[in-house]
């Protein structure tokens, strides 16, 4: 089985969204955070004024890009309200990703969609309270995420879920697709552990069960019933089993436009992650600081530092995804190969998949 003939984006000058950590505190507990998330704000987070300067640097650099605050959680600073304002009185998409926590409000998203909020980004990782909080480590998350869902409903706010897939919940993906569809999200976006922060190797999916995931989210990404887009992140082998299976069905390559990215965006490839201090990382989950927005331009670090140009480059790649025919699409998850072998280009341990050319590889 080949490839689609049709080629995702090099996004060699610019990235499709730009990830900013606005801040590390948060009020949740959560098993897998990436940023270790804390009670109170690091003295040393981007000040307002740094993170305006920020916005600026990336509309101009880059155009209207899709901006994500998150975090922690981004409701922790109290300057939110005027940093969204300030990015869509700029041109930039922006959206919010917001903990379950009693700074969720009603009112609270009201004014950020007044300042120009686009979309709310909330995270259910099981379909029932008891999964969801024990994940979240406080009680009543998944009841105040519910909540938060319908208050951005009432308001015409666009509206995602993300999920964060374990070997603890594996099994509840259908349950949660049928609970998007439910909570009529526009994104589902599935998120495959990386061990990071406090996520532990040993809660991730071995590479079969990997595998029987991203069939399982092809079928429901390609069932005409399915009432949402669907997305991974860290799970780009998803791509090649959905590329795999339209084949397979005589469908079209797909095309994706909005907020939604098109195929191929990878850590430093369509995806740029800026800390809460300013550090300049290919993702998150891939934290190999290349540069600090306090003393480097982060248009030029995603254009031209040799750790984003390597990551968008196939043919760097190691092993048997520098040779995968859909390694443009695909490319394997670069934060999990640096998680479990330290180097960002060797190629996905979590991959089962054996490319054509088995020689090369």
């Amino acid at each position: 089985m080949r490839p689609p003939s049709v080629r995702p984006p090099s996004f060699d000058q610019a990235p499709f969204l730009v990830i900013w950590e606005v801040t590390r505190a948060c009020g949740l507990t959560c098993k897998h955070c990436r940023a270790e998330a804390q009670t109170t704000a690091d003295p040393g987070e981007l000040s307002f004024a740094e993170g305006v300067a920020l916005l600026k640097r990336l509309r101009d650099g880059f155009g209207p890009v899709l901006v994500v605050l998150t975090g922690g959680d981004p409701l922790e600073r109290s300057d939110l309200t005027r940093l969204i304002q300030a990015g869509a009185d700029l041109g930039l998409r922006m959206a919010l990703t917001p903990s379950a926590t009693p700074r969720l409000t009603r009112a609270a998203l009201a004014d950020l969609q007044r300042a120009g909020l686009t979309r709310v980004a909330l995270s259910i990782d099981g379909s029932t309270a008891a999964v969801h909080d024990a994940f979240r480590g406080v009680p009543d998350t998944f009841a105040r995420t519910l909540q938060a869902l319908d208050w951005a409903r009432e308001l015409g706010l666009s509206r995602q879920i993300n999920s964060s897939i374990h070997r603890g919940n594996v099994a509840e993906i259908p349950a949660l697709s049928q609970l998007a569809a439910w909570a009529e999200v526009d994104l589902w976006s599935v998120f495959f552990l990386v061990p990071t922060g406090r996520a532990e190797a040993d809660h991730l999916l071995s590479p079969g069960d990997h595998e029987k995931a991203y069939r399982t989210l092809a079928g429901i990404a390609l069932d005409p019933a399915t009432p949402f887009a669907l997305k991974t992140t860290a799970g780009q082998p998803y791509y090649r089993v959905l590329a795999q299976e339209r084949i397979r069905r005589g469908l079209p390559p797909e095309e994706r436009v909005g907020l939604r990215a098109p195929g191929g965006v990878n850590d430093g490839k369509g995806f740029l992650f800026v800390s809460h201090t300013g550090d300049l990382c290919p993702s998150g989950f891939l934290p190999l600081a290349c540069g600090n927005v306090r003393t480097a331009d982060p248009v030029e670090v995603y254009r031209d530092h040799s750790v984003f140009r390597d990551l968008r480059t196939p043919e760097r790649l190691g092993g048997k995804c520098g040779h995968c025919e859909f390694n443009r699409l695909c490319g394997g998850s670069r934060s999990r190969a640096y998680g479990l072998t330290g180097d960002p280009l060797a190629a996905d341990p979590t991959c089962v998949y054996q490319p054509k050319n088995q020689e090369a590889a």
